[in-house]
């Protein structure tokens, strides 16, 4: 699995597994879910049960590394947001009102102090 990773990336996943898998494996489904999104993934349910069910329910380090590669190959994060942002967009100008962005952070659970709600509504 180490050539479909750098280094550094082998790294931050190692060290984020072992945070949450101190026995050195993942037994539940909460555990990969929460080690997963760690890492900026977004996994559904349905394919964090498939990760289980192929690994019998017992992830090591190693069988993650192919799960977030897999992963890796079904997620394009970026052309999500944006395919998101231009969702938004109804009257295709390129841009959403600072207010909508605003209330979508906040919907979603993103703590936003008022100063940094105040610079979003300039």
């Amino acid at each position: 699995m180490a050539r479909y990773f750098r280094e550094q990336d082998i790294d931050e996943y190692r060290e984020c597994f072992y945070l949450y898998a101190r026995s050195g494996t993942v037994s539940t489904m909460d555990q990969l879910t929460v080690i997963m999104r760690s890492l900026g993934m977004s996994p559904t349910i349905p394919e964090l049960k498939v990760y289980m069910r192929e690994k019998n329910g017992k992830i090591a380090f190693s069988d993650f590394l192919e799960i977030m590669h897999t992963h890796s190959k079904k997620e394009n994060i970026p052309k999500e947001l944006i395919q998101a942002f231009k969702n938004m967009d109804t009257q295709r100008k390129g841009t959403i009102p600072a207010r909508d962005l605003w209330n979508i952070l906040v919907k979603w659970g993103e703590k936003l102090s008022p100063k940094e709600g105040g610079l979003l509504l300039l």
